[in-house]
């Protein structure tokens, strides 16, 4: 690992603010580093309020999604609501479709099978609207690349509406609204927002011309908290505040489906890594080993015995889940040796009979032993499908544009997309994918990076220090959980590797007078020569509790040591 220690801000605004809050100039660095150099923007940063949303209006088409959902409202109209299979797409259409149910019944839900129709807008499911009587289509976390589907509808006077946060093409769907802040002519202030939080903004906007307070909205910010950690979105502004409001619904008033996977789980309080670590994956399962309307179908039950049934279900399929995702990544791993293509740039992996389901975990652990851009391979109907993950600062969605004459479609993000392709393009696409990242990829790039916020003394940590550290929660991406660094640490030769394969470390350090502080390194037993002994080292580490037989003590989760 790299180790980058931030640049320090200006001292004279770290002063000031670490004056006008009454805190320490390492929080107030903290802050600065943050963007944060008012006590105003730390009041927004550490008491986000729900009026600080920004008005929906201000979103390119709103007005015309929200004049076209009256209207089928007011003609009784059937709606069907349209959503991806993943944790964005199933939140966001129980979301809107629980929402849209609380006062008008002609509302239905439609999820793509992952295998048979793939993802987003299908023909399958426009027909299934043309079939059933739906003469409105709101389609959300995709549809933005749409176009020859939303014609489609419009032949059979099906109209759309979509609701997307992915970067669009150069040409927009003729669909009646097209809600998606990353279009270029689209002046909304917030660009981050995940699928269901568009959604949100959709409800937002109708709830005002209902006459509803944002209060009355809370209830549903469970599900937006759910979505913006599971799509691992930034948590900065707006998506702030509704994972800081979606946690505490969580926490304190979850939905019924939420409370049964919780109950499976046996876990009281859950942090935004715990949403992603524990929520996202199971309800993620349905789709990738079943069907997304498993998913759906628990987010939206009001039946707690109800719910108990289907949260078992989705542990099951979350099991079967791992089991496919373990045999393949080692299957994955041995492609990789057995083609002698372990010093690429790029992994490019295909096996026909891989589950389509867990492809794109399989490329997320490939990207943890081998630091490079990664797409995985497998056979779907007629043609190849993959999922690709990037490493921190590479835009994988700019190199597969640079691929598209091998590629039949493809859509996502900087650091995570899918594509499909045809078997006969596969070793050239391989081989164009290979060059495109060799010419543009900054090498440092392929070493991973620990970014540290600042580098303390342990005399430093102190239960205050932690309190406030703990206020800067909910931590994710453009709010990362702050990472110190400390010099001239000793072991108290109480060092050893721990754990049932002893792959884990676990030190108890002071620094000359200081206090001592257990470390505990996870796969880190390799660092136990320099950890150990008498020799003097430096560590990189976040500062957390660890609950003992009812004790509470601050102990130091290790990132790295270095001599």
């Amino acid at each position: 690992m790299r180790w980058t220690l931030q640049p320090k801000p200006s001292e004279k605004i770290v002063n000031h603010l670490s004056k006008e809050l009454g805190v320490d100039t390492i929080i107030a660095t903290l802050l600065v580093q943050r963007g944060i150099k008012t006590f105003d923007e730390a009041k927004h940063f550490f008491r986000p309020q729900l009026s600080d949303l920004h008005d929906p209006f201000l979103m390119k088409d709103m007005d015309k999604a929200v004049a076209r959902i009256e209207k089928a409202i007011a003609n009784e109209e059937n709606i069907l609501v349209y959503g991806d299979y993943d944790v964005d797409g199933t939140t966001s259409v129980a979301l809107l479709s629980s929402y849209l149910k609380s006062y008008y019944p002609n509302v239905a839900t439609y999820i793509p099978d992952r295998y048979d129709e793939g993802y987003g807008v299908s023909y399958k499911g426009i027909d299934f609207a043309e079939d059933n009587g739906f003469s409105l289509i709101v389609a959300l976390d995709c549809g933005i690349k749409a176009i020859d589907k939303v014609a489609y509808a419009s032949e059979k006077n099906i109209d759309f509406v979509i609701c997307d946060h992915h970067r669009p093409g150069s040409e927009l769907p003729k669909a009646v609204a097209v809600l998606d802040p990353k279009r270029e002519d689209c002046e909304y202030p917030y660009k981050e927002l995940c699928g269901c939080g568009v959604g949100f903004k959709l409800i937002q906007a109708l709830s005002e011309k209902r006459g509803l307070k944002i209060d009355d909205l809370l209830l549903y910010l469970d599900l937006v908290a759910t979505a913006i950690g599971a799509d691992i979105v930034p948590i900065t502004g707006e998506n702030r505040v509704l994972a800081y409001y979606g946690l505490k619904v969580i926490n304190n008033n979850p939905r019924v489906g939420f409370k049964a996977i919780l109950e499976q789980v046996k876990k009281k309080t859950l942090t935004i890594t715990d949403v992603v670590f524990i929520l996202g994956p199971r309800i993620n399962a349905a789709g990738r080993m079943k069907h997304g309307n498993h998913a759906v179908q628990l987010l939206t039950e009001i039946d707690v015995n109800r719910a108990i049934e289907y949260a078992s279900e989705i542990e099951q399929f979350n099991t079967d889940r791992r089991e496919a995702d373990k045999t393949i990544t080692e299957e994955a791993l041995l492609q990789i040796v057995e083609n002698k293509e372990e010093n690429r740039i790029t992994t490019v992996v295909y096996q026909e009979d891989w589950h389509k389901g867990v492809i794109g975990i399989v490329a997320s652990r490939l990207t943890e032993t081998y630091y490079r851009p990664t797409l995985v391979f497998t056979k779907s109907g007629e043609k190849l499908a993959a999922s690709a993950r990037s490493v921190q600062g590479f835009d994988v969605y700019n190199a597969l544009e640079r691929c598209s004459q091998y590629i039949e479609q493809f859509g996502g993000h900087k650091y995570a997309a899918g594509l499909t392709l045809h078997e006969k393009d596969f070793e050239s696409f391989k081989g164009e994918f290979e060059k495109v990242v060799s010419e543009t990829i900054d090498p440092k790039l392929l070493q991973p990076e620990l970014k540290i916020a600042s580098e303390i003394n342990l005399t430093e940590i102190t239960p205050k220090f932690y309190r406030l550290l703990k206020q800067f929660a909910p931590f994710g991406p453009g709010n990362m959980t702050p990472v110190f660094m400390t010099q001239g640490l000793k072991d108290t030769g109480w060092g050893k590797c721990v754990g049932e394969d002893k792959t884990h470390l676990r030190i108890t350090i002071k620094q000359g007078n200081s206090p001592q502080f257990v470390g505990i390194g996870f796969g880190m037993a390799e660092k136990q020569d320099i950890a150990c002994g008498d020799n003097s080292f430096k560590a990189a580490y976040v500062i957390d509790e660890n609950e003992w037989q009812g004790n509470v003590s601050l102990q130091l989760r290790l990132k790295d040591i270095k001599e």
